[in-house]
């Protein structure tokens, strides 16, 4: 008798097609077909060059006949069709006049294309509630903080989101205004890609006036003292256990995308936009040994006020809510993704170095052409 879970030749698949030799558990799973894999943060889907299996059935994409089952990182898989995108929202920037024109202008191309457009503000997020259950995409025509709304308004939604650069902020934005007629066909042949970013979810506790259930965050989530000039007293826990408390002007839990953000500011360190962690950041604390601290991504993190004075709460640095004294927050990762639109890869080392001026052409070219011995040197002796 044949040994459960034993190293025998198991019998062909129902399929009649695939031979494995393994335990009962191969056997059953040759039967069934390969595991599907499980998304991930990151680089999601390749266009035209291919995409991961774990996203091969997104908004009905079928699987390229080419395709041989097996559970390889990146697979070819059919590209998108207009038909695929059918309602596109236009979210746009209401202080600036270019926006508003460049949003009625992407309307009418699109509804030349037969496909259903609304616009709207992303600071009234209401007006959008109706529409945003149907919706492929959005388009937001702003800077990086449009991006911030749009994210937490169409959170749980599902909907694809492309940044038009027309602010001061573009680290998360991906096209100039004049390269928008140029990749709108690009949208529907499904020469794109999709980088899926982590999403943070707070549940305030003692709020002032109506209290929300739950608000999405793509940036960060901070809690901090009121309007008085001195520091509060901050309680942490996280998964349960009491860290300590936190004398300093704020607390902030900042996501992959937020790290680069405000607690980059208060001294937090950068995390790469695929890592799954949060990054818990005092703010001006009042002694050194205060540090930040990067912390798993399932962790659930609890901050509490000290029950003598009031503070505040503010999601993305948008939203702010009136805390009563020992009130709080409950973060955690939250199950919804922004899911940003790339036509090309985005070195993010190059994109950072350029930001915080680390590629400061002075500096490349003392190192290239004197070797890093000298810059050294150079550095130490500014004569």
């Amino acid at each position: 008798m044949r040994r459960r879970g034993s190293s025998a030749l198991c019998r062909r698949s129902r399929a009649g097609e695939a031979t494995v030799r393994g335990s009962a558990v191969g056997c059953r799973r040759a039967r069934r077909g390969p595991r599907p894999a499980r998304p991930r943060p990151g680089v999601e889907q390749r266009g035209l060059l291919g995409r991961r299996a774990s996203l091969a059935r997104w908004r009905g994409a079928q699987i390229s006949p080419g395709w041989t089952g097996r559970q390889s990182r990146v697979v070819r898989l059919a590209t998108y069709t207009v038909t695929e995108i059918k309602c596109v929202g236009i979210y746009y920037h209401p202080r600036l006049d270019e926006a508003r024109a460049a949003a009625d202008d992407l309307a009418a191309d699109l509804n030349k294309r037969g496909v259903d457009v609304w616009t709207s503000m992303p600071w009234e997020p209401e007006q959008s509630t109706e529409h945003l259950p149907r919706t492929d995409l959005l388009i937001c025509l702003g800077g990086d903080g449009t991006i911030l709304r749009a994210a937490r308004a169409s959170a749980g939604h599902d909907c694809l989101i492309l940044g038009v650069d027309l602010g001061r902020q573009a680290f998360l934005t991906e096209l100039l205004p004049e390269q928008l007629d140029e990749h709108i066909p690009d949208l529907f042949d499904g020469n794109f890609m999709i980088e899926d970013r982590t999403m943070l979810e707070a549940r305030p506790i003692g709020v002032d006036g109506e209290a929300p259930g739950k608000l999405p965050a793509l940036n960060d989530v901070m809690i901090g003292r009121g309007s008085l000039g001195q520091p509060a007293y901050i309680a942490v826990w996280v998964g349960g256990d009491l860290v300590g408390v936190v004398r300093a002007d704020a607390v902030v839990v900042a996501s992959a995308t937020g790290s680069t953000g405000y607690s980059l500011s208060a001294g937090g360190p950068i995390l790469h936009p695929q890592a799954r962690n949060v990054v818990l950041t005092p703010v001006a604390p009042h002694l050194a040994q205060a540090a930040p601290m990067v912390l798993p991504g399932d962790a659930v993190i609890e901050l509490r006020l000290g029950r003598e004075h009031p503070g505040s709460l503010s999601v993305d640095g948008q939203r702010p809510f009136a805390l009563h004294p020992g009130g709080g927050v409950e973060v955690r990762r939250s199950e919804s993704l922004a899911r940003l639109i790339r036509f090309g890869e985005r070195p993010f080392f190059a994109q950072l170095g350029r930001r915080l001026a680390w590629l400061d052409e002075r500096r490349i070219e003392a190192v290239s052409r004197t070797g890093v011995e000298a810059f050294d040197q150079k550095t130490a002796d500014p004569s």
